[in-house]
């Protein structure tokens, strides 16, 4: 697939994600904005409810005292006014007894039977009809009802006058404020812990259930007491939930998980898409490598196959100088073979995950001391010279002696590579924290910053322009640093254009 069609693919599934992601989020927003606009709504009616219960708790144990107070001084009275009463009813019918005779006695009595019988009739032609009667009937209620409202308006008056200046211990009771305030918020579905207090138009705390200090940087609720009473000073209910943020976030859990589902394949498309573009440009690397090591392989082969025909001719065999320089170039051909089929196996590693390496314990100094003997000759050749300061004192370690070498042999091959007329190769060694450090640096062309990060790629290759047509297939670095991985170690690069470059290898060593 082309890069084009790619980055086309990734451009639409990005934002694609993205506005999927954009319109979860502001979903998730929208949902914890009315759960907590509905959470506000049962916290302000629970508070109000509270506020009218505890008027009215006000209002009915005024009037409880009041009432009580009246039908004291009520009964007190009535029972003096019967006192007097009989005694002059007694004093009056003792008097009549003695002054009236038997005759009089009947005559009365006959007259208050008339009478009576004649406020009777009266009373029959009054409410005989329906209508009269319900008049009657509503002038009596109406009269009750003026009579109790002025009685009730009275007391409010009363109440309103008496009340205004008591403190606040002598109105409210603080159990029952608790007691109603618990049983509202259960009412309206709140169940998470909360703190309240009660202070005055200032500000000032009057009654507080926690510390002062619990409230502060934490949303508060707060509602006037006795709302139908006008005062100069009122006192107000204040509360605050300290989970608050708790709850609404918990009230959401069914819908994080779908984000976190949406964010985790945001990231799976981010690293398929990094790892087809990186697939793709190992691809086209490799393809190069394949054209690159075809090329390479037929100029051995022909000149292999040159000096074989050479060889067949008669006069060949007659003439020992000819003989002996078909000979080298042949001989010089095969290592060149030789070296081609070792890169090409290198490459073969990089297919495995893990590499079967043969550990051993290993004299790192010993390994270093070989290669600098087997490679001096090629650095004397291009007039340069190796320097070696190895002064680790545990130089043991566990590797592979093979693969190991190979990669002393690599990086001073590619500073040899790499480098200007006259090589300085300068070899060190030292220990840090039970690790055997190593360092190979030169004087060559170095690296410029923007390749540091993937000359550890493989098949990747520095491009150097015109300036140096160098040969190379890209596998070396990555070789090396596949070995140093699978040895437990690390490497690491420092470079600068025109001055030179350094790796700095760091392998586990053995307890002595």
């Amino acid at each position: 697939m082309k890069k084009t069609r790619i980055w086309v693919l990734a451009a639409i599934m990005t934002l694609a994600f993205v506005g999927l992601v954009i319109l979860q989020v502001n979903y998730l927003l929208e949902t914890s904005a009315n759960i907590e606009n509905e959470f506000n709504k049962n916290v302000k009616r629970s508070l109000y409810q509270v506020s009218k219960a505890t008027e009215e708790i006000e209002i009915k144990r005024y009037l409880d005292e009041t009432i009580q107070k009246y039908t004291q001084r009520t009964v007190k009275k009535e029972i003096e006014r019967l006192t007097l009463d009989s005694i002059q009813l007694e004093i009056e019918t003792m008097a009549e007894f003695e002054s009236i005779s038997l005759g009089d006695t009947i005559d009365i009595t006959q007259t208050l039977t008339f009478e009576a019988s004649k406020a009777t009739l009266q009373n029959q032609t009054e409410i005989s009809t329906i209508q009269g009667a319900s008049e009657s009937l509503y002038k009596q209620y109406k009269e009750r009802f003026y009579q109790s409202k002025a009685l009730l308006d009275q007391v409010a008056l009363r109440w309103m006058k008496e009340t205004s200046n008591k403190a606040l211990e002598e109105r409210l009771n603080i159990d029952d404020l608790t007691s109603l305030l618990k049983s509202e918020l259960e009412y309206n579905k709140i169940y998470i812990p909360y703190h309240f207090s009660v202070v005055d138009k200032n500000g000032k705390v009057l009654y507080s259930c926690h510390a002062e200090d619990s409230m502060q940087g934490i949303d508060s609720y707060s509602q006037i007491l006795f709302p139908s009473e006008s005062t100069t000073k009122p006192f107000y209910i204040t509360i605050v939930f300290p989970t608050k943020r708790s709850f609404i976030i918990k009230s959401l859990s069914l819908l994080v998980p779908s984000l976190v589902l949406i964010v985790i394949l945001l990231i799976i498309f981010i690293y398929t898409i990094f790892v087809i573009f990186r697939q793709t440009n190992l691809s086209i690397m490799k393809n190069d490598f394949m054209n690159n090591m075809t090329h390479e392989l037929k100029t051995p082969i022909s000149t292999i196959s040159l000096a074989s025909q050479m060889l067949q001719d008669p006069l060949v065999g007659k003439t020992p100088e000819k003989l002996k320089y078909i000979s080298n170039v042949i001989s010089d051909e095969t290592k060149r073979l030789q070296f081609l089929v070792d890169k090409v196996l290198q490459m073969t590693i990089f297919e495995r995950e893990k590499q079967l390496l043969k550990f051993v314990e290993l004299d790192a100094h010993e390994l270093i001391y070989n290669s600098i003997a087997n490679f001096s000759l090629k650095v004397e050749n291009k007039h340069g010279k190796i320097l070696s300061e190895l002064n680790a004192g545990n130089p043991w370690i566990m590797g592979d002696e093979v693969h190991f070498t190979n990669v002393i042999f690599n990086l001073m091959e590619n500073a040899l590579k790499y480098s200007k007329e006259s090589l300085v190769l300068n070899i060190k060694t030292w220990n840090e924290k039970n690790n055997l450090y190593i360092s190979i640096q030169d004087n060559g062309i170095g690296i410029k910053k923007d390749h540091l990060k993937e000359i550890f790629d493989k098949f990747y290759r520095v491009p150097t322009g015109n300036i140096h047509n160098v040969k190379g297939f890209g596998l070396g670095l990555s070789y090396v640093k596949k070995i140093i991985n699978d040895h437990n170690g690390t490497i690491r690069v420092e470079s600068e254009l025109t001055v030179g470059t350094k790796f700095i290898l760091s392998i586990p060593t053995l307890k002595q």
